[in-house]
């Protein structure tokens, strides 16, 4: 609920909030989820204002409606004991919104901000679906922004919002298990088209990109326009190395353009193990299927180093070794 525009609404710093928080005797977990919260809007504040974290005022946030918001949630996901939180893309609607430092459009700076890497629909409804309260929530609590798989609800709840949009102004969770929590990753995929360059430049190429950190590169034999015979070069790439890779692409191939876009990408829980077979020690990769069951695969290059280190044939020799390595797993 939105304080009237008459009533005037205090202004408080990040200190002052930890403070409030601090002395309400909240179980750990609560005081740790509500701080962390709060100091995310404080670091989207001070990012937007071109100042320190500690210099933010907070002004509709920092009253006692949000102060409350903020705390309740961490008290109802501390009471439900949730282990994994799943949320659909953000709405954050249109238009403008006025608030303290004057009209701004939707969303405004500090939702912008803080949902930044996080899927967003808008224009669904008129005006300001998400505000900076219910986004540092989001930002700060949610899991995954995606379905969640092989998922059981168990129950369900709704909250009502006082406006009224196009669509239904309603906030629905629901709380329930899954077999096996599937692992997420965010990466940019980057591909560019390429019809000009010999073949022998691609495996150069994609040496070059591992080695600017790409997170993994493919090739697709296509056919182009005027049905000139090409390859789309893909590569899978995280935020901190996408400067890096794209630079690359340009500087070890003939493209003069890529594109990119942000993708998802739901993983097998797994872990890399060291088993010592007859022959040597071979990393395997164990992966947990969604109904408990695993499956594995021994490491190529540990093998092929075998093999040859031997004078042995490769595929013989990983038989032998995937036996041994099946006879350990199954202890």
């Amino acid at each position: 609920m939105r304080l009237k525009p008459d009533i005037p609404r205090p202004h408080r710093h990040l200190s002052t909030i930890r403070d409030i928080i601090g002395r309400a005797s909240l179980a750990p977990a609560v005081t740790d989820r509500a701080v962390g919260t709060f100091t995310a809007l404080a670091e989207a504040e001070a990012a937007v204002h071109g100042i320190g974290i500690e210099e933010v005022h907070f002004h509709e946030v920092g009253a006692t409606d949000a102060i409350v918001d903020i705390v309740g949630s961490a008290i109802g996901l501390d009471w439900l004991d949730v282990a994994h939180i799943c949320a659909a893309p953000v709405e954050l609607g249109s238009g403008m919104v006025r608030c303290a430092h004057g009209l701004m459009p939707v969303p405004a700076p500090a939702t912008a901000r803080l949902l930044t890497g996080v899927p967003c629909t808008y224009g669904r409804v008129d005006g300001e679906a998400t505000t900076p309260t219910g986004a540092a929530i989001l930002k700060h609590s949610v899991t995954e922004f995606a379905p969640p798989i092989g998922f059981v609800p168990k129950r369900i709840g709704y909250g009502l919002g006082q406006k009224d949009f196009a669509v239904p102004n309603v906030l629905r969770a629901t709380l329930g298990t899954s077999s096996t929590a599937l692992e997420q990753e965010s990466n940019t995929l980057v591909e560019c088209n390429i019809d000009d360059m010999s073949a022998e430049a691609f495996a150069p190429l994609v040496d070059t990109l591992f080695a600017a950190g790409a997170r993994d590169v493919y090739l697709t034999p296509i056919v182009m326009k005027k049905s000139r015979p090409g390859t789309k070069v893909s590569v899978l790439v995280d935020d901190a190395c996408l400067d890096a890779v794209t630079g690359s692409m340009f500087r070890a191939s003939t493209t003069i353009g890529v594109r990119q876009h942000r993708v998802e990408k739901r993983m097998l829980p797994r872990e890399e193990r060291r088993i010592a077979t007859s022959l040597g020690e071979v990393r395997v990769k164990v992966a947990t299927l969604p109904d408990g069951s695993s499956r594995w695969k021994s490491e190529h290059d540990d093998i092929a180093a075998l093999a040859a280190s031997r004078g042995e044939e490769y595929l013989s020799l990983k038989a032998r070794i995937d036996r041994e390595i099946a006879e350990t797993l199954a202890r």
